[in-house]
């Protein structure tokens, strides 16, 4: 465990010291996520704030499949040359499932695509987010998630 953050950091650092270029095209952007694929399709609120030009932070409290989840993820983001509005990222955090009787942790790397429309403050967001449990006694790896989001942005 403690070299998988070792080797997320370095990524992180390495990623945010490559360039200086303005990649965000919007500030904050509130809205709905949906958290899909293998097993429950979880639905909630959703925000993710930029607070660099490269660097953006995102949350989700996310409701289904009788539980709910709270998630909070650290993204890098760059912009796609010659696709205006339309944004690349990649990054992770933790998550906690809360259901009746227990909790349980994960650990979430992503990927996705963020597309700001042109003269309408929406933004859609799409990414591959495979959750690695961490338990007392053992782990699992669950590649089949995706996230959607869809946010209002200022």
């Amino acid at each position: 465990m403690k070299k998988l953050f070792t080797i997320l950091g370095c990524i992180a650092l390495f990623a945010f010291s490559t360039t200086n270029v303005k990649a965000q095209n919007y500030k904050t952007g509130l809205g709905l996520g949906i958290d899909f694929g293998d097993g429950a399709t979880l639905v909630g609120p959703s925000i993710r704030h930029h607070f660099s030009p490269k660097a953006a932070i995102q949350g989700d409290v996310l409701f289904g499949g009788n539980s709910t989840i709270i998630q909070g993820f650290l993204q890098y983001n760059s912009s796609i040359p010659g696709a205006k509005g339309l944004d690349w990222y990649l990054g992770g955090g933790p998550s906690i499932q809360l259901y009746d009787g227990g909790s349980s942790f994960y650990l979430v790397p992503m990927v996705g695509l963020d597309y700001k429309f042109s003269g309408a403050p929406l933004a859609l967001a799409l990414d591959w987010r495979p959750r690695l449990y961490i338990g007392s006694n053992d782990s699992d790896f669950n590649a089949g998630r995706f996230g959607l989001g869809f946010r209002y942005t200022f």
